[in-house]
């Protein structure tokens, strides 16, 4: 089988980091107006083969922990053992993103929502490739969840692993990547317009500076003002500074948002339920069920 690095022209990824809502598709959309940038919407390649490996966070109908096991077995009988398994994914994903691009372009943006989880892997997998980590301010990031995907109504329970997992993930794979990544603060500015043709590449015709308050609109309620808190307070001032932000800053800003009771009731009864909804998530309550039953096990053979 042929090395799909070689060849006329070999591919050389661009991977787009960054937490939901913080304009990577704009991001996107901008770089594949270049002649020599070929992407699609989101590829997802990757994700499946890396969590083969990952015990935690995955549900479905067969046993995937037993999975893992059989699949450790086999790569300690490869000659390169589980790593030559990594290089064969990579190959595959080179190989996929060449014959996506087609022969024309040199480079091929790989923009996955939910790569955040897997950058770290990502980082190590590919030595050639080109990282971009978009940060926004989390506060904006939070609200704009709230507006865009839950309508008003409080819905974060939904996106915990983005915010957390995935936020710590990002950062620590910004400081592994050091010269290797560009890092960009995304500006809360709105690019208003109109589609400018059918490729998915927009044009646009003025800037509104209405996102800078808008965000500030949706988190007045006190129960969300709490929440920020506690959330700003996790992440910590290290990686807000990573980031490009600052803790005090943030809180500042957060404190002086005009306080609104009126959707307190409702965020009131969406938290509750939201725990409740996450303490029994299949993928989640099987993680505990497997922790608890392997546990039982290792007391049983002390």
């Amino acid at each position: 089988m042929s090395d799909p690095r070689e060849g006329s022209a070999a591919i050389v990824p661009v991977f787009v980091f960054s937490l939901p809502r913080s304009g990577s598709t704009l991001l996107q959309r901008m770089l594949a107006t270049h002649p020599a940038i070929e992407t699609a919407s989101e590829p997802w390649i990757l994700l499946p083969f890396l969590y083969a490996l990952r015990r935690k966070g995955v549900y479905a109908e067969y046993g995937h922990r037993t999975s893992i096991r059989a699949l450790e077995d086999f790569a300690s009988g490869l000659p390169g053992g589980e790593r030559q398994y990594i290089e064969a994914v990579r190959d595959l994903a080179l190989h996929l993103y060449r014959e996506r691009a087609g022969a024309g372009a040199r480079y091929f943006v790989d923009k996955t929502p939910r790569y955040h989880v897997i950058a770290g892997e990502i980082l190590r997998m590919f030595d050639d490739a080109r990282f971009i980590f978009l940060w926004r301010n989390p506060l904006a990031i939070v609200a704009s969840m709230i507006e865009g995907w839950g309508r008003g109504h409080w819905n974060l329970y939904e996106f915990e692993v983005d915010l957390y997992d995935g936020l710590e993930a990002l950062v620590d794979a910004q400081r592994a990547a050091r010269e290797r990544a560009i890092s960009e603060r995304q500006v809360e500015v709105q690019l208003d317009g109109r589609m400018g043709d059918q490729t998915g590449v927009r044009q646009y015709s003025r800037l509104s500076q209405e996102p800078r308050i808008k965000w500030t609109k949706t988190l007045g309620s006190p129960l969300r003002k709490a929440w920020c808190r506690r959330y700003l307070r996790w992440i910590g001032r290290e990686r807000l500074q990573a980031m490009g932000y600052d803790l005090d800053e943030l809180l500042r800003e957060l404190d002086a948002i005009p306080t609104s009771w009126r959707t307190v009731p409702a965020d009131a009864i969406r938290m509750l339920a939201g725990r409740f909804v996450r303490a029994f998530e299949p993928w989640i309550l099987r993680d505990k069920l497997d922790d608890l039953r392997h546990g039982v096990r290792l007391h049983s053979h002390s």
